[in-house]
């Protein structure tokens, strides 16, 4: 049970992170390593609405992940 509340936790955090950040355009989140090879192949517009999208579907994984869905 606790791995599972850990998993599920970790999961809607980072998505509600990854939402947050893309949402409010933060540099620091958008000017990160990883996040600049979305940036230069979608723009950073682009970039911001795959990072919600990836965060959205994150936050879901978790609540599946937590209810048993998945």
């Amino acid at each position: 049970m606790n791995e599972q509340l850990f998993i599920s936790g970790a999961c809607v955090l980072g998505g509600l992170f990854s939402c947050i950040c893309a949402g409010l355009n933060l540099d620091f989140f958008m000017n990160a390593r990883k996040a600049q090879f979305f940036v230069k192949c979608f723009g950073r517009t682009g970039a911001r609405i795959f990072y919600i999208i990836f965060g959205i579907i994150l936050v879901g994984v978790g609540v599946g992940f937590y209810t048993g869905m998945i």
